[in-house]
C-alpha cells in the first residue's frame, strides 16, 4: 500500500486530507507500517443526523448535524461542538482526528471526537438555539456519556448550550454532570474553563520564547481573532509584558505601533460586542494583520488562514496556532523551511481539553477544585507536554508539528496493542 503524502500544489486539500498528511509525515519517522496506519486513521464511528426544528415564524427547518467519535484506544472520546454555515463531515472528520492526538499529547486519559450543525447562529434566536440543541440530542444521546463521548463548547456554541445539552441527556440517562464539559460554573461547571484555551497559548508563547532565548518585552504580537481564545490570549500575554501591537476580530483588525492596551479593548468588547469603531488603534484588514512585520503571530480566529497564496507575505517567525488547522499544509511546509517556528494546534490550543479534564474529574469526584489550582495544574501539564515536543523536535530533527505528532501516535498506538485488538 502507498502511504506517501498527497502531491502538493496540485488541488486543494481538504481538512481531512490535511490532517492525514501530517499523521503520514510522523509515522513515516517512526516507520509505522501500513496496517496500523489504517487503524489508527479510520474513525469508530460516524453518525449524520437529521435535525428538524419549528423557528420562531413557525416554518419547519431540517438541519445537518454530525458526530464523529475517532478513537477510544486511550479512554472515552473527547471533543466539541461547533454550531457554523461551513460544518460537513469531512471538517468534523478531520478535528475529531485531532482531538485524539491532541489529548494524546497531552497526556490526559481521552480518546478524539467532535461534532458540529450546519447553521449560521448568528441568524438564529436564543430559543432556536436552544430547540435546535435538544433535538440533536435527542438524536445522538444513546452515543454520548461521560464514559463514551464527552461533548464541550466550540465555535458557535457556549456554557449555556452546554447546559442545554446536560439537561436534555439527563433526561434519558438520569443526573450526571459529567456528560459533558463546559458548562458554566454554577452548573458543575470547572473554574478557569473559559479562559483556558487561550491562557494555555499564552503559557506556550512564553514557554516557547524561553527555549529561543527571547524576553517576552522584546516580543512584538499580532493576534488573529479576539473571540474566546484570542482575547484570553492577549490578557494573558499583555500581563506577561509582550507587546501587542494588533489583534482582530469579526470587524477587522486593530494596529497600533506603540502597542494596544488589551484591557481597554477587553472592555470595550464586553460594551459593545465588538471592536468596530474602536478609537485607539488603527483598522486594517485581516491580511494585512497576518502580513505586519512583528515577531509573533497569533491565528486563533479560524482554519485555513495562512495559505499558499498569502505565505510569503508572513514575516513572523514564531506562529502558535490558537485555531484549529489554521495553517495549510503547503504553508506549513514553506514557512518550516524558511526558518519559522510553528508550535501546532495540537499543542497550542490545548489548554480547553485539558480543563475540561479537570471538570469531568471534578464532575466524578462531586468536588469542585479553586481557580488557583485549575491553573496550576494546566501549567504544569502545558509545560511537561511542551518539554516532550521540544525533546522529540530535536532528537528527530523534524518541525514541533512532526514531533507532537510521532509523540501522540506512539502513545496512542501503544494503548491500542496494550487493549488488545
Amino acid at each position: 500500500m502507498n502511504t506517501a503524502a498527497p502531491a502538493l500544489g496540485k488541488k486543494p486539500l481538504k481538512a481531512n486530507e490535511c490532517v492525514q498528511l501530517y499523521f503520514d509525515r510522523a509515522a513515516d519517522q517512526i516507520g509505522l507500517d501500513d496496517s496500523f496506519r489504517r487503524l489508527l486513521k479510520m474513525p469508530r464511528r460516524e453518525v449524520t443526523v437529521e435535525v428538524p426544528v419549528e423557528m420562531d415564524d413557525g416554518r419547519l427547518e431540517t438541519l445537518v448535524g454530525f458526530r464523529v467519535q475517532h478513537n477510544n484506544a486511550r479512554g472515552p472520546m473527547k471533543g466539541g461542538l461547533r454550531y457554523h454555515w461551513d460544518v460537513d463531515l469531512d471538517e468534523v472528520r478531520a478535528l475529531a482526528s485531532l482531538m485524539t492526538w491532541k489529548t494524546a499529547l497531552v497526556n490526559i486519559p481521552y480518546g478524539g471526537a467532535k461534532g458540529g450543525i450546519c447553521v449560521d447562529p448568528r441568524s438564529l434566536s436564543r430559543k432556536e438555539m436552544e430547540r435546535i440543541t435538544r433535538k440533536f440530542i435527542d438524536q445522538i444521546h444513546e452515543i454520548v456519556g461521560p464514559d463514551k463521548d464527552i461533548p464541550a463548547p466550540d465555535m458557535g456554541t457556549n456554557a449555556e448550550v452546554m447546559s442545554w445539552i446536560r439537561n436534555q441527556w439527563e433526561k434519558y440517562h438520569g443526573f450526571n454532570p459529567a456528560c459533558i464539559t463546559g458548562k458554566p460554573v454554577e452548573d458543575y461547571g470547572a473554574r478557569g474553563r473559559e479562559e483556558a484555551t487561550g491562557r494555555g497559548c499564552g503559557i506556550l508563547a512564553f514557554k516557547l520564547l524561553k527555549r529561543l532565548g527571547r524576553k517576552p518585552s522584546d516580543c512584538s504580537v499580532a493576534i488573529q481573532g479576539f473571540g474566546n481564545v484570542g482575547s484570553h490570549a492577549a490578557k494573558f500575554m499583555h500581563e506577561s509584558e509582550f507587546k501587542i501591537h494588533a489583534v482582530s476580530d469579526i470587524s477587522g483588525g486593530y494596529f497600533n505601533a506603540e502597542g494596544l492596551d488589551i484591557p481597554d479593548m477587553l472592555t470595550y468588547t464586553i460594551k459593545n460586542g465588538s471592536l468596530e469603531h474602536y478609537p485607539s488603534a488603527e483598522k486594517i484588514s485581516n491580511e494585512e494583520l497576518l502580513a505586519l512585520d512583528v515577531n509573533m503571530l497569533v491565528p486563533s480566529a479560524i482554519g485555513n488562514a495562512i495559505r499558499e497564496d498569502n505565505m510569503h507575505s508572513i514575516k513572523a517567525q514564531v506562529i502558535i496556532e490558537g485555531a484549529n488547522n489554521p495553517i495549510h499544509p503547503e504553508a506549513d511546509e514553506y514557512l518550516y523551511k524558511n526558518g519559522v517556528v510553528v508550535l501546532p494546534d495540537i499543542l497550542a490550543n490545548a489548554g480547553g481539553v485539558t480543563v475540561s479534564y479537570f471538570e469531568w474529574v471534578q464532575n466524578r469526584q462531586y468536588y469542585s477544585w479553586d481557580l488557583n489550582r485549575v491553573r496550576q495544574q494546566l501549567d504544569s501539564i502545558l509545560s511537561s507536554a511542551f518539554e516532550e515536543v521540544w525533546q522529540a523536535s530535536n532528537d528527530f530533527n523534524v518541525s514541533l508539528r512532526t514531533a507532537a505528532f510521532i509523540l501522540a501516535i506512539k502513545r496512542v498506538k501503544r494503548a491500542t496493542e496494550l487493549g488488545g485488538f
